[in-house]
């Protein structure tokens, strides 16, 4: 039988808290709810759930901080929930490593579909990573090559020193483990799979959410800014330089693609 889905509920706000408990429970979670940053992390910690919900104005530790913390041992998706219009939060939630955020008021459907969108994606299953990263780091040497063509049974992608395979969620550059997130991971594989092909910001928002093509779905200049954020991110965890990229070259105007072999 296949194992519930857990989400953990970060919010002081009880009658939001209770709003998005009925949420997350409707859409097939069992859910934990914390009202202080503190006890989010510890019921992360205990649950290891697949979504978190944060709230950003906490009255213990701010929100930004809960997403630091939770980034270093996990990799849930983590959806901001603020009342805050301000782009400046958004992004330092985003830059600290926050996939998604949502306004409140918000409206339950549209939380409903972010998070549908998150679980279509594949999550990282640790305990049958560990069995075979030390097999995909002893093969990527011979798997280099000149473009990013993936190996159809494998599904490895080799670019300048950087390897990423898509079958056990890791990345590697010039043989060192790389920390991303969920997020982060799949806007790199889709940039991976593009090769020179540009990828627009509205393209990769579909990507994240999900959707194969073009459903007609609004998609916001915040929308498009996230992706540029996540880019960052991606940028310096790389240490990759925009001015002269190895890996993430970027199209003025349009969005992103892969920069030339070397």
């Amino acid at each position: 039988m296949e194992t519930q889905r857990v989400a953990v509920i970060i919010e002081d706000d009880k009658d939001i808290r209770d709003l998005l408990h009925a949420v997350l429970q409707q859409s097939g979670f069992e859910v934990h709810a914390s009202p202080t940053g503190a006890d989010g992390v510890e019921a992360v910690r205990r649950h290891n759930p697949a979504v978190v919900t944060l709230d950003l104005g906490l009255p213990d530790i701010d929100g930004f901080e809960v997403i630091r913390q939770l980034r270093l041992f996990s990799d849930a998706y983590i959806v901001m929930l603020t009342a805050r219009a301000e782009e400046l939060d958004t992004l330092m939630g985003l830059e600290a490593g926050a996939d998604d955020y949502i306004t409140k008021p918000f409206r339950p459907r549209e939380l409903r579909a972010r998070i549908s969108a998150m679980m279509r994606r594949p999550r990282k299953d640790d305990s049958a990573a560990a069995a075979r990263e030390p097999a995909a780091a002893a093969d990527a040497p011979s798997r280099a090559a000149e473009t990013p063509v993936p190996d159809a049974a494998e599904g490895v992608f080799n670019h300048n020193g950087l390897v990423l395979d898509a079958e056990t969620r890791t990345t590697q550059l010039s043989g060192r483990d790389v920390e991303l997130t969920r997020t982060e991971f799949d806007l790199l594989h889709a940039l991976l799979e593009s090769g020179r092909r540009v990828r627009s910001k509205t393209d990769l928002v579909r990507r994240l959410r999900g959707e194969e093509y073009d459903t007609g779905s609004y998609i916001s200049d915040s929308d498009e800014r996230t992706i540029e954020v996540h880019v960052g991110n991606l940028r310096r965890k790389l240490g990759d330089d925009s001015r002269s990229p190895n890996w993430l070259e970027t199209v003025r105007g349009v969005g992103y693609r892969l920069a030339p072999a070397k």
